[in-house]
């Protein structure tokens, strides 16, 4: 891909006298009017003070498009460009899915078990495979191996992409034998292929998720993924059921049901029991609940009645056939006397994460990947957690999806972040996370602003229906046993809050954190975040609940100013000021202004790429799949203004940078805004892009812009 170079595309003349980029020298820029200077003139239209000796003309924003005919290198291809980079032309399903299956059949398309043996017969399926053996002609193809070392020669074990690796040169240099093994990487919450069967097929079962919407009065009736959601009232108990397949009949000695539970003596039991099944309507009967057998479904209640441990306690099981609904932590059975029961912990005893003075990097979608925690952690985030999750991807098994689940070992105090739009779903979604994911807390989204998400009824809608809100709140709590925490914005509609009416309730109801973004959904990410308001939330919740704060935390000055005037605030969670500098952490914890070079942010972005091969893959795909998770970055962290050429300190995230020469030529080229040289940062780390590469920022980092804000 051409690219055109950085000081060539900012030129500040009109294409109408026929301006041409490539060929017209540069011209120095010129004086901007006096009233413009004021440093308090620049601010007040939310326009960053950048010292006068730094500042250049703003680039044409007119699309340009430059038609390179002939030559040996190019086939007379027309490339258009604007200011988010390169028109990509839309492809049908049907178009797609015949390039997929042409690129199986190709010789780079080969089989991963030959690539990392290394041998054409080492494939268990042999001629069966679709894919290709040809090891010599894959070599041919392969494109050449990138600067660096691989990214698995600190491993224990060879790298797992083999030939395919883009860093195979490296690999006869760096044996097992020379491995650092304290090194090793450590990824969990890993999808198993047993449990996504379980789930494409509609056959795991959710026992305690059922029985507590059937408590609470909820439409729990089977475990159905594929129609999980409803989320109805159901008016005539006896049409649901609470689990699946049970039969009364087949009761042994070590089970109990749910029925017996009810009927205990034990008023330990019985005080426990009602305790969970808050907000319950005694007045109206329930069915007889079918006692708890038939395998699967009998073990997974029993180790959801009995055994509450760490995460780290339930890995430590004996492992059993997943195909049957059982793991490790379900083989252990309720005993036969009551006296022996241990319920599940009601919300008011789980294990409470201490939020206090932490500093909380947010879940944030697509840049908020592994690879990004990995570099906040090592900037100095407390608390880290993992990407908007959707309910109804996890329980049909997406591998996408669980694949937001991910944790590094890095991550000592790690969440997950869940979005649903009714209490089945939501419900089963943390029983499922419960059972197979190694979390501290579970986060439940309902501030989320996005159009795809709110039509669904999810995330924001909910500030408009509390009665919902409350069903989801008490099916997640009373279904999980590790801490529930909700997302919230001030309301859906700007001038219109109302979550500091029920901020009280949202406690009743069993979460043991609220998270308060100081912005409707009306609002997006327009305006100035309303902390007056965030304080007033904080100052009318329970003693017990707490409360953190969120919105514009760019600096270690807007962080101690909100814990100053609201001590009662937990902590703030840092969102869009760690995707711009994640290095707000360190900033934070030492107090300081910190005036970072271009060379030690670039460090940082090498970094992430180190950690996006480990995590995505050292192969092509892998490489691709970083490359673009670090043009997602880069077009958030463009926005960063260096300490030393600002008038005024610190920078605030409402500023527009205007155009500004850096103190050095990479400065300069971090500071642009253009997507071309977004791909010349990447090319230094990856090397050169495919020739029909193409990008556009999925999302709009600018706050200040009017056409994403509606």
């Amino acid at each position: 891909m051409d690219i055109i170079p950085l000081a060539e595309s900012n030129e500040t003349a009109s294409p109408d006298d026929g301006f041409d980029p490539l060929e017209k020298p540069y011209q120095s820029p010129p004086k901007l009017p006096v009233e413009l200077r004021t440093p308090e003139d620049l601010i007040a239209k939310a326009i960053a003070p950048v010292k006068i000796d730094y500042l250049r003309p703003p680039p044409s924003r007119t699309a340009l498009t430059a038609k390179v005919e002939g030559g040996a290198d190019n086939d007379a291809t027309e490339w258009k460009t604007t200011t988010s980079g390169v028109i990509k032309e839309k492809k049908s399903k049907r178009q797609l899915k015949r390039e997929r299956k042409q690129e199986q059949k190709s010789a780079l398309h080969i089989c991963s078990e030959v690539a990392k043996s290394g041998k054409a017969d080492g494939c268990r399926f042999g001629e069966n495979c679709r894919f290709n053996h040809d090891i010599a002609a894959f070599l041919a193809q392969k494109p050449a191996d990138l600067e660096g070392v691989c990214p698995f020669v600190t491993f224990e074990e060879l790298c797992p992409y083999g030939i395919t690796c883009r860093f195979f040169n490296t690999h006869k240099e760096h044996t097992p034998e020379s491995c650092d093994i304290s090194k090793k990487s450590s990824e969990i919450n890993v999808l198993k292929k047993d449990l996504q069967k379980l789930l494409w097929k509609n056959k795991f079962s959710f026992p305690m998720a059922d029985y507590q919407l059937k408590v609470l009065g909820l439409k729990g009736g089977k475990s159905t993924n594929s129609k999980a959601g409803n989320g109805q009232l159901d008016n005539n108990p006896e049409n649901s059921d609470v689990l699946n397949d049970l039969h009364a009949d087949e009761v042994d000695d070590t089970c109990i049901s749910a029925d017996e539970i009810r009927r205990s003596p034990c008023e330990a039991a019985e005080k426990e029991l009602s305790s969970v099944v808050s907000g319950f309507d005694e007045s109206r009967p329930l069915k007889k609940v079918k006692s708890l057998v038939d395998g699967h479904v009998k073990d997974n209640w029993s180790s959801e009645a009995t055994y509450v441990g760490t995460s780290e306690q339930r890995n430590d099981l004996p492992e059993t056939n997943l195909l049957d609904g059982r793991d490790g932590a379900s083989s252990i059975r309720l005993c036969s006397s009551i006296s022996d029961l241990n319920l599940k912990p009601h919300a008011r005893e789980k294990k409470l994460i201490d939020f206090s003075r932490k500093l909380y990097l947010a879940p944030l979608t697509t840049v908020g990947n592994l690879p990004f925690r990995r570099i906040c952690k090592t900037l100095g985030a407390d608390i880290t957690c993992g990407e908007m999750a959707l309910c109804t991807n996890l329980l049909q098994g997406q591998a996408s999806e669980w694949a937001l689940l991910r944790r590094h070992s890095s991550e000592d105090i790690f969440g997950v972040q869940i979005c649903g739009a009714y209490p089945d779903s939501v419900a089963r979604t943390v029983e499922l996370i419960d059972q197979h994911c190694e979390v501290d807390f579970i986060d439940i989204n309902m501030g989320c602003p996005i159009d795809i998400i709110v039509n669904k009824g999810a995330g924001s809608s909910l500030l408009t229906k509390p009665m919902r809100m409350k069903s989801i709140i008490q099916a997640a709590s009373g279904t999980t046993v590790v801490p529930l925490t909700i997302k919230v914005r001030t309301g859906f509609f700007e001038g219109r809050n109302r979550i500091d009416s029920l901020i009280s309730n949202i406690y009743d109801w069993g979460a043991g954190a609220i998270t308060v973004h100081g912005r409707s959904r009306q609002q997006r990410y327009s305006k100035l975040s309303d902390w007056n308001y965030i304080y007033q939330c904080t100052n009318k919740a329970p003693a017990d609940l707490q409360v953190l704060g969120n919105g514009d935390i760019f600096s270690y000055c807007d962080y101690n100013k909100h814990m100053s005037d609201c001590p009662e605030l937990s902590t703030c969670m840092i969102a869009r000021g760690a995707l711009i500098k994640p290095w707000i952490f360190t900033e934070i914890k030492e107090q300081r202004h910190w005036d970072i070079s271009s060379s030690e942010r670039l460090n940082i972005i090498r970094d992430f790429v180190n950690f996006g091969l480990e995590h995505w893959g050292s192969d092509t795909k892998g490489v691709e799949t970083t490359r673009h998770f670090l043009l997602e970055w880069l077009s958030y962290t463009h926005r960063y203004i260096p300490v030393g050429i600002l008038d005024v300190i610190p920078q605030r995230l409402n500023w527009r940078p205007p155009s500004y020469f850096g103190r050095d030529d990479l400065e300069t080229l971090m500071a642009s805004d253009s997507a071309a040289d977004w791909i010349r940062i990447s090319e230094m780390l990856l090397g050169k892009v495919p020739e029909s590469f193409t990008f556009a920022p999925k999302h709009k980092s600018n706050a200040y812009d009017t056409a994403e804000n509606g």
